[in-house]
């Protein structure tokens, strides 16, 4: 029976594809894209030619149904988003949902995302922690901080630059300005960059450097026992 491949793709350098990336890419009838202009830049840098059909937030509703037949039908179809693993704050979880429900078989490949390489490179504890993705815009994204604020787990929040300043004022008023983040930027990137200290810190770098690029915010987790600050894993007590 034809699959659905979940493929995941470089978030940056393009050398962080997988060789297993690159022969399911080979291999499937069509890709559906996020976007297919950056989807042919990628193809084309790997030396592939292969048919692409736009998979995205705003037709992916109206889609879904005909790619599961396309797969029921016998054709292999891999799934990519612009970066990363899709599913994971962009496009991918109707279909797998579609697929699952019509006992279509899904694989997905490991592969890149940025919430790894941040969490770890945090220097906070990462045996658990909690993935907040994008927050809402406007409407409830002070109370779900507000809901955050006393998570022990290191949070982890994907941000746009034009949010970032923003967002390290938040984080301030609601988890207090002492709390310590990491703030990392264009992961694999030449760019590439990672802030550490407190929010308020944080906060000073980013109103005297005008954030770009990408970026995931990491924050350490709350600790009742001393005050509120910083909770530490059970490896470290």
């Amino acid at each position: 029976m034809a699959k659905l491949y979940v493929v995941p793709t470089p978030i940056g350098n393009l050398e962080d594809i997988t060789l297993r990336a690159i022969n399911t890419l080979r291999e499937v009838d069509f890709i559906l894209a996020e976007d297919t202009r950056t989807t042919s830049h990628l193809l084309r840098h790997l030396g592939i030619e292969k048919p692409m059909h736009s998979h995205h937030k705003f037709n992916e509703h109206a889609t879904v149904e005909r790619v599961a037949e396309s797969i029921a039908a016998g054709r292999d179809v891999a799934l990519v988003s612009d970066a990363g693993t899709p599913g994971i704050s962009d496009p991918g979880f109707l279909l797998v949902r579609k697929c699952v429900e019509r006992d279509i078989e899904v694989v997905t490949l490991p592969g890149a995302t940025a919430l790894i390489p941040a969490v770890v490179q945090s220097g906070f504890p990462c045996d658990r922690f909690c993935f907040e993705g994008f927050l809402p815009q406007k409407k409830g994204r002070m109370k779900r901080l507000q809901e955050l604020a006393h998570e022990p787990r290191t949070l982890v929040i994907y941000e746009s630059p034009y949010r970032v300043v923003k967002c390290l004022e938040q984080l301030a008023e609601t988890f207090g300005a002492e709390r310590r983040v990491a703030v990392v930027r264009e992961i694999t990137k030449k760019f590439e960059e990672t802030v550490r200290g407190t929010v308020s810190e944080a906060l000073d770098h980013f109103r005297e450097h005008e954030p770009k690029g990408e970026f995931v915010i990491v924050v350490a987790g709350y600790d009742a026992k001393a005050g509120g600050r910083d909770a530490e894993s059970d490896d470290e007590e």
